[in-house]
């Protein structure tokens, strides 16, 4: 992720993130406020309800007493309960009714001691049915009152019912009466519309349930069950409804949504503005950093501002500087390494090149002192030599008067060129060196003056190996045709019996400037590999310390 989008990012985050804390914060705390408010509203509901049950039992029970005391002192009554006849029959069916109209009731029915109904207001056909349960149940409910579940002739109901009782004729007789509880009724104890109140029965609720998610509270009636054989539990659920609060929601969602989507506009173009007004200098700042190389370290970098933007150009300015006087100073070291390695390289080939004309004077000066007369024809049999050694400097001379040639390739035979090579060095110690060349070798295609030189090299660095081997040691120089990559290929070998190198050794012995003799150079080997892969042949070295080493050339052969 680029600077400039942790960025954008960064300030968005900072921007929206209070925004929206604050906006959950708040649409929590309204809820929390609410429904505190909704479950205050449902307990103070419960508690008017459970004072209104109180007051209704409290007025059954007085009308059932005015009731109780008219039916003791009604004689009619009396008369009808003792002769039972026509007319007295009539009056005692219809008395519950005229008495259940009387007191506001919704039943009412007169029961004798054996709990047979003697007259029923709700329903006039009851008259003669046992219920001896009924009177005892809510003679034993909790405050004297239940739910009772009573029938009319069209449909059943549900009464709030109290029992009295009274003696009639040395006879005792029960008052069973109460108001209906249903829908009205439910609803009257309700006044606001956001409160639903509803009765749960065990056998069926008589109002809608409660909404859900709502805030409920219950109160505990007791009710005499179906078969009137015991009391249950019903209970009287207060419920408010969360329409209001999550219409509430509802608007606080949408406009703290609208808010977050505007405060976000309005950050994402601050941010971008910001962020373009930090990142621009910063881009322009990487793109001149990263035209610097070391061949252009021409790029300026200079800023006026008093910021850190301003301070890292100025120090990337003083870097720059620094670079450059760097760079100018490696130039002149390499430049000065150039000329040393040149320098070496020239006394290295030089020495070379002057071996074979050393060892030819010092052969005239032996034969001048021990055998005068035969110094002419000595002279003239190594005039060649010398010959050949002044033109291989002057050779070398043309070369680097060039600096670098490209190699004039030519036709070179190996085996000549090996037989020479070994007449110039082997005259002081002819026993040191031993030739092994094949017939009929192929002729190769390089520069003759490049061969020579390797091959000058090489056998130089054997001879000098076997300077402090005890008996002297041999050097073999052998030839071979063989096949590189397919190809024909003249292989050259030369082996020296001398001390060996480690594998330490022979890794440095090919990075130049390292060598074990007084007044080497250390570049043998290194001239040795760089002109074998300039004529497309191959080098490896076979060596082991104590047991000599073994240098193995190997160069493409003239094609066709």
């Amino acid at each position: 992720m680029s600077f400039r989008a942790r960025l954008l990012l960064g300030f968005v985050v900072v921007v929206l993130g209070p925004l929206v804390v604050f906006g959950l914060g708040i649409r929590r705390g309204i809820a929390g406020r609410l429904t505190a408010q909704y479950e205050g509203r449902v307990a103070a509901l419960t508690d008017v309800i459970r004072a209104d049950l109180e007051r209704q039992s409290a007025d059954i029970a007085g009308r059932l007493r005015a009731l109780r005391d008219a039916a003791v002192a009604d004689n009619r009554l009396r008369v009808a309960m003792l002769q039972g006849g026509a007319g007295e029959q009539s009056y005692l069916l219809d008395y519950a009714g005229n008495a259940m109209r009387l007191a506001g009731f919704s039943m009412l029915q007169v029961q004798d001691g054996d709990g047979r109904i003697v007259s029923s207001g709700h329903f006039r056909n009851e008259f003669d049915r046992l219920e001896p349960g009924l009177p005892r149940l809510l003679a034993a409910a909790p405050k004297g009152i239940a739910l009772v579940r009573a029938r009319t002739a069209e449909a059943p109901f549900l009464a709030l019912a109290r029992v009295d009782s009274f003696r009639l004729v040395g006879k005792p007789f029960t008052l069973v009466g109460g108001v209906t509880v249903d829908s009205a009724f439910l609803a009257h104890l309700a006044p606001d519309s956001a409160l639903v109140v509803s009765l749960d029965t065990v056998e069926r609720a008589e109002a809608p349930p409660p909404p859900p998610g709502g805030v409920v509270d219950s109160l505990v009636v007791p009710a005499v069950a179906t078969d009137a054989a015991r009391l249950v539990s019903a209970r009287i659920v207060v419920a408010h409804s969360l329409a209001g609060l999550d219409a509430l929601r509802h608007d606080v969602d949408r406009w703290f949504v609208v808010t977050l989507a505007l405060a976000g506009a309005i950050a994402l173009l601050l941010a971008g503005w910001l962020s373009l007004r930090i990142s621009r200098p910063l881009t322009a700042l990487a793109e001149r950093t990263a035209r610097i190389d070391m061949d252009r370290l021409d790029v300026a970098f200079s800023s006026d501002r008093r910021d850190e933007i301003g301070a890292l150009t100025r120090l990337l300015g003083a870097m720059t500087e620094r670079l450059r006087a760097g760079a100018a100073r490696l130039r002149e070291a390499e430049r000065r390494v150039a000329m040393g390695d040149l320098a070496r390289q020239v006394n290295h080939d030089i020495k070379n090149g002057l071996i074979p004309i050393r060892n030819v004077f010092r052969h005239l000066a032996q034969v001048a002192r021990e055998q005068p007369e035969r110094l002419g024809a000595v002279f003239a049999e190594r005039q060649e030599t010398v010959e050949s050694s002044v033109s291989y400097l002057e050779g070398l001379a043309g070369n680097y008067a060039r600096l670098y040639p490209e190699p004039a390739l030519g036709t070179c035979d190996v085996n000549a060129l090996v037989t020479e090579l070994v007449s110039r060095l082997g005259s002081s110690d002819p026993a040191v060196l031993r030739l092994e060349l094949a017939d009929a070798l192929p002729a190769v295609r390089t520069d003759p003056l490049v061969l020579r030189r390797t091959l000058e090299n090489l056998v130089g660095n054997a001879l000098d190996a076997l300077e402090d081997h005890p008996g002297g040691g041999s050097v073999t120089i052998s030839t071979a045709p063989v096949a590189a990559d397919g190809r024909p290929a003249a292989r050259i070998t030369v082996a020296d019996t001398g001390k060996g190198m480690t594998k330490d050794q022979l890794e440095k012995a090919f990075g130049g400037f390292y060598t074990t003799k007084p007044g080497g150079t250390g570049l043998g080997l290194s001239i040795v590999r760089r002109l074998v892969l300039d004529a497309g042949g191959s080098l490896r070295v076979e060596t082991k310390p104590g047991a000599g080493s073994k240098f193995i050339v190997e160069l493409p052969c003239e094609s066709g």
